[in-house]
């Protein structure tokens, strides 16, 4: 992957079935190299037919039912050999798949939201930080993409929605830190390290995303020396209607 653009684009669909014609235009307008997915809430059995036969990708679907589930496609003139799809052991209601081609490893990431339970967050969390070192030294560069469901700092949240509340919590903040701490860069704010209104959340209510009040909870981690080659990654505000915005990042490798 020499002498080439690199486009990987994250989004949490919020429902694969309820989003399928949007996420099929969008890839056709962008046509990502390698997209990661969350909560496409279907087990491969019930992807729809547009979407599962999706032209021209390599594609791996992870999900169960009506919750949870990411999925990851990779696109055949950028990864001409079929990568090799896998789950780190920590894997459980389908969060994680991966994809390793040559030097490079990509994964799909849903962190848990919390809410519920929120010690499977941070047993998840710390999981990804060990991930992260495990695949630097296996030689591997990553990128790893998702809904982590923090927002990473005061900057990452509209003035009107900070509280303490889950997902703005300081030992949240601190664990996605020390995965950003183990190798990786957070792609978006090393492009825009000024840019306060940069979400990808809003919640589904009093026209909070037309006012662009929300959260930014998706992110594109990556490798520092892929980082490095990073020119672009812009929310993509305008796709679909999911609660989540799509986030695309280009890499210019050499």
């Amino acid at each position: 992957m020499s002498n080439k653009s690199l486009t990987i684009a994250t989004w949490n669909v919020n429902g694969i079935r309820a989003r399928q014609t949007q996420f099929s235009e969008w890839v056709e307008r962008d046509q990502p190299d390698a997209i990661c997915l969350q909560e496409i809430k279907a087990a491969p059995a019930q992807i729809p037919a547009q979407v599962h036969n999706l032209p021209g990708y390599w594609r791996y679907w992870h999900g169960s039912g009506g919750y949870s589930g990411v999925a990851l496609l990779m696109r055949h003139q950028a990864f001409p050999q079929e990568p090799q799809f896998s789950h780190p052991t920590f894997d459980f209601e389908n969060r994680i798949v991966q994809a390793v081609v040559g030097e490079l490893a990509i994964a799909a990431v849903y962190v848990p939201n919390g809410g519920k339970d929120f010690n499977a967050k941070v047993e998840f969390m710390h999981a990804l930080q060990e991930y992260v070192v495990a695949t630097h030294k296996a030689g591997l560069n990553l990128i790893v993409c998702g809904d982590f469901n923090v927002a990473h700092t005061l900057q990452d949240v509209h003035p009107q929605e900070r509280k303490l509340t889950i997902g703005q919590r300081p030992d949240e903040r601190k664990l996605f830190g020390g995965i950003l701490d183990k190798g990786l860069v957070d792609v978006g704010r090393s492009l825009a390290p000024d840019n306060d209104r940069m979400f990808t959340w809003w919640a589904p209510w009093r026209n909070m995303r037309q006012r662009n009040i929300g959260w930014r909870l998706d992110y594109i981690l990556a490798s520092q020396d892929i980082a490095k080659s990073a020119t672009s990654c812009p929310v993509l505000a305008e796709v679909g209607t999911s609660d989540h915005a799509p986030v695309m990042a280009t890499f210019e490798l050499y």
